[in-house]
């Protein structure tokens, strides 16, 4: 079962199953406090001051232990790191004191002009050095290791050079940041570029991999090609179970995120899914003991 909410908010993020804080569910949470380990935010959401939402995840996390996974920060743009932004980063840092806080291997702006989306970067030794530096410079600035996630995509880079995966442990390597394994892009990664989901899963750095995220994904036929959409709207799909299986396999019990952002339902389907994240991490446990 998924850890109870009477955990420490202050300590630790367990490793146990957690879902994404959205706005729809900031009362129920506090009124029916369900039964999972944690909870994670977008850290865009939180830059303002003061407002119903700011307080809502206030009183959440002094119940439940908290991540911050932020959705713009662009690292491996060109353009030069956003300050201001990273300000607002390091501030919600020290007002939520998170557990955890994780961005993505990804370029978002180019010349001034940003575009609203996570775009993937070449798998090349120039993006490793490039984006490594950005990571070093951010953790600098925020006094502490942040964790990197993999991205979906829908095109292959004919430039790469490196697979994903030999990519992100030359990143850990050089920067000393951590990852965040997204199982569900992994998955979506195999159908639509041809990646070799568990030949990813086990050249990742064992020891790099702090929190893993679950969701779901849509089917879209698009000429003579069928796509998987990376769109986080709906359950996780059983051959994204039976990859997360092999992910736990390998790394152990993780702290496990369950992420729907679009087609929200009630809050007691995401405390069922992150139960179900949660059963099988004891299953991984029992086989070791």
């Amino acid at each position: 079962m998924s850890s109870s909410p009477t955990a420490n908010s202050s300590g630790p993020v367990p490793a146990g199953a957690g879902i994404g804080l959205r706005s729809a569910h900031h009362e129920a949470l506090v009124r029916e406090r369900p039964a999972v380990g944690w909870i994670e935010v977008h850290t865009e959401n939180y830059f303002h001051d003061g407002g119903p939402h700011l307080a809502a995840l206030e009183e959440a996390r002094e119940i439940y232990p908290l991540s911050l996974h932020g959705v713009g920060m662009g690292l491996g743009s060109s353009d030069p790191l956003d300050r201001t932004h990273l300000a607002h980063v390091a501030r919600a840092i020290a007002r939520f004191e998170p557990t955890l806080v994780s961005e993505h291997a990804c370029w978002g702006s180019h010349a001034g002009e940003h575009f609203n989306d996570l775009l993937p970067l070449p798998y090349t030794e120039e993006a490793v050095a490039h984006l490594a530096a950005r990571v070093i410079q951010v953790q600098d600035v925020l006094g502490r290791q942040i964790l990197i996630e993999n991205l979906s995509c829908y095109l292959a880079f004919s430039s790469s050079r490196l697979t994903e995966w030999e990519f992100l442990a030359a990143l850990v390597e050089r920067s000393g940041c951590g990852l965040l394994l997204d199982v569900n892009n992994a998955y979506v990664n195999s159908v639509n570029v041809g990646l070799d989901a568990r030949a990813f899963i086990d050249g990742l750095p064992s020891g790099a991999v702090q929190e893993i995220h679950l969701a779901g994904h849509t089917r879209r036929r698009v000429g003579e090609r069928t796509l998987l959409l990376d769109d986080h709207g709906s359950r996780v799909p059983e051959a994204v179970w039976q990859l997360y299986d092999h992910a736990i396999r390998r790394f152990g019990a993780v702290p496990t995120l369950i992420e729907w952002d679009t087609n929200l339902p009630e809050l007691s389907v995401l405390a069922e899914e992150a139960a179900q994240a949660g059963n099988r991490m004891e299953g991984v446990r029992g086989l070791a003991a």
